[in-house]
């Protein structure tokens, strides 16, 4: 029995009759009507709906523009959609509703008279509610109610001024399965066939799919705005490009390391924006991924750009290279950030040097000047006054303080390296070169300070090449053909009488006399007894708080031994002779107990005569620093490790020293 048969519609019309309009109890179940027409009937019932004639639920035109305003793109995408399918049915009467997913009309099309004095009478129109709740069994509500496509003929239909229409209704379904609306096709019940539900449905597969492709485009436009953000908001270079060099993604930040602010990246093939020939790297023949390779490429005006870049390959399913994303920053950063995180950094000011004696305070003052100049500075003074402290002063007190500060002992690094470590060298330059290559001290220290410390030491090819570094401002690594421009403060120290090295034709006098622009001198500590005191507490204080100590100070004859001291170790030595003490001193003050024995033995002068005081006083440095020396081999029994952590000496620069003063350590050794 069909939907059509005659037979089938009387039985509709007895039942109707019979428990909705006579309003008999309903059994769980009965033949002659579909189930779902009959569970519709029970829930229109329990929802006392009335049977025989049509509430009136319509919004006024306020809120109508409200509901239209919440779906305006179901709207969009259906209307055009139900005008189509309009277009196909219009003459024969029918009307076409489109509903929200709570059963309010949106959008109403139909031009036929018939239909539409029908659908005046049966109080469709736009803004009414078809629900089940408002409307009982209709082809609205019923299809909301079951979320399935449905058909309701005649007198399947609860209110009974509906039985003269029939109702062809699907669910609009976003694509995450939820139900946003209704289309409903409505007819006269004479003149609807069984096919037109699936009209209607074909109608909403066509809403749903656009729904579906709107939604991915929209998926993708915010992805593509984020992607957009993302890219512009970082702060290193960008570009995206395909296999042919085409520039599909960049960022402004690209623009300005590449110094082409003003120039359009569009879809233009990177070729055209770099001189992909003349650089030392071609982006186009990369066949793997690289990371911070330091690269020198020429703009297409010619500009000498200096990059630091990496890049990643994006392959397809074929695992076929499809797509490059380079990431490009300029190597004056990257050694920026290089020399930040290795420590590269000054920590000292003119406050740290401790002391208030005149030839102190006159290498402050020295100092302080040389830090207005971007001259360049030459610092004298013997091991351990503090040539290293007062370079990084010099430094934090200039307009560099926020760059780099490179320090380099020239003497304790081994010949064959020097020039690799002031100048870097490109990859493959020399055995055990790393493969990409490494930046020199002098590029490192780009618009900040290098501290040449030792500078007596540096070999005589090695001076000529300095000088030239010096002269032109620029560097070239070790195997590398591009000039670097460097923007540096050179400060040079040496505890050597350098004037003499240039007599004896062991130091090129041109380099002596460029470095030697500005020269600042630091008295040995000898030369300033009034600061022993001063160091002496300030170390205590020092080294209360770094070692967790709470010592009080030191006894009247223990200062005493200090201040009459030589201190050929200057305040390095004086820095580690506290810190022993602390170490190992049992009481709440350092006394004479806890000094170390040579300067314990200057108590003989004080019951000698002044003319054995004098003597000592007058011995010179360079003996002193002998004496020191073989003491401290005799104490360690010629230990030269030991005594280079004794004295605070590097084991290179002490076993130089031992030459110097031909010193045969065999002599002391057990």
């Amino acid at each position: 029995m069909t939907l059509l048969s005659g037979t089938y519609q009387e039985n509709v019309s007895e039942l109707w009759k019979q428990f909705i309009e006579d309003d008999c109890p309903m059994p769980e179940t009965i033949d002659g009507i579909r189930p779902i027409i009959y569970d519709s009937w029970k829930r229109s019932k329990q929802n006392y709906i009335y049977p025989l004639e049509i509430k009136d639920s319509k919004v006024d035109a306020k809120e109508l523009k409200l509901l239209q305003t919440r779906n305006s793109t179901l709207i969009g995408i259906a209307h055009s959609h139900i005008t189509k399918l309009y277009s196909y049915l219009k003459g024969s009467n029918f009307i076409i509703a489109l509903t929200d997913s709570r059963g309010f009309v949106i959008d109403l099309i139909g031009q036929d008279t018939n239909i539409n004095i029908r659908a005046k009478k049966s109080g469709l129109a736009l803004g009414c509610n078809r629900s089940e709740g408002y409307a009982g069994t209709n082809g609205i509500g019923t299809c909301l109610a079951t979320a399935q496509p449905i058909q309701i003929w005649g007198s399947e239909h609860y209110i009974k001024p509906h039985h003269s229409y029939v109702c062809s209704a699907a669910p609009i379904k976003n694509p995450n399965g939820a139900i946003i609306g209704c289309l409903d096709l409505v007819g006269p019940v004479e003149s609807v066939h069984q096919h037109t539900l699936a009209m209607v449905c074909a109608a909403v597969d066509g809403i749903e799919k656009e729904i579906k492709m709107l939604e991915a485009y929209e998926k993708i436009s915010l992805i593509n705005s984020q992607l957009y953000s993302t890219v512009q908001s970082i702060t290193s270079g960008i570009i995206m490009m395909d296999n042919m060099g085409i520039i599909t993604q960049h960022n402004n930040r690209a623009k300005q390391i590449l110094k082409l602010q003003n120039t359009s990246f569009e879809h233009e093939n990177i070729s055209n924006l770099v001189d992909l020939k003349k650089s030392t790297f071609d982006i186009l023949e990369l066949k793997h991924n690289i990371n911070n390779k330091e690269v020198t490429a020429f703009n297409y005006k010619g500009d000498t750009l200096n990059l630091s870049i990496s890049a990643s390959l994006i392959y397809n399913s074929h695992h076929d290279k499809i797509s490059t994303i380079l990431i490009m920053e300029e190597q004056q950063k990257i050694h920026k950030m290089i020399s930040k995180l290795s420590g590269f950094t000054a920590r000292f000011d003119f406050d740290s040097i401790i002391g208030n004696s005149p030839e102190i305070s006159t290498a402050k003052t020295m100092g302080k000047l040389a830090a207005q100049s971007n001259s360049n500075v030459m610092i004298l003074g013997e091991s351990g006054t503090g040539k290293e402290l007062l370079a990084q002063a010099i430094h934090n007190a200039s307009n560099r303080s926020k760059g780099p500060f490179i320090a380099l002992n020239c003497g304790s690094l081994p010949r064959g390296l020097i020039e690799s470590e002031l100048f870097g060298y490109e990859s493959g330059s020399f055995t055990g070169a790393g493969k990409d290559g490494n930046p020199g001290k002098f590029e490192l220290a780009h618009n900040g300070t290098i501290f040449l410390d030792e500078i007596g030491d540096m070999p005589l090819d090695l001076q000529t090449t300095l000088l030239r570094v010096i002269q032109t401002r620029e560097v070239i690594r070790i195997g590398g053909k591009n000039v670097k421009k460097i923007d540096v403060k050179i400060i040079a120290a040496t505890n050597v009488n350098l004037y003499e090295s240039v007599l004896k034709n062991n130091f090129r006098s041109d380099l002596y006399y460029r470095l030697n622009v500005m020269q600042v001198v630091i008295p040995p500590l000898r030369e300033r007894k009034e600061d022993v005191s001063v160091l002496i507490e300030h170390f205590i204080n020092y080294y209360n708080n770094t070692m967790n100590k709470n010592l009080k100070g030191i006894t009247n004859e223990a200062m005493k031994l200090m201040t009459s001291y030589s201190w050929p170790g200057n305040v390095r030595e004086l820095q580690n002779v506290i810190e022993r003490a602390l170490n190992i001193t049992q009481g709440e003050m350092i006394s004479k107990a806890d000094l170390p024995n040579e300067i314990a033995v200057n108590e003989v002068f004080d019951n000698e005569s002044n003319e054995a005081t004098n003597i000592h006083n007058i011995e010179s440095p360079k003996a002193i620093e002998k004496n020191r020396i073989i003491k401290a081999l005799i104490d360690l029994n010629g230990n030269i490790t030991n005594v280079s952590n004794t004295l605070g000496i590097p084991k290179r620069t002490l076993y130089r020293k031992i030459q110097k003063y031909e010193i045969d350590v065999e002599k002391y050794r057990l």
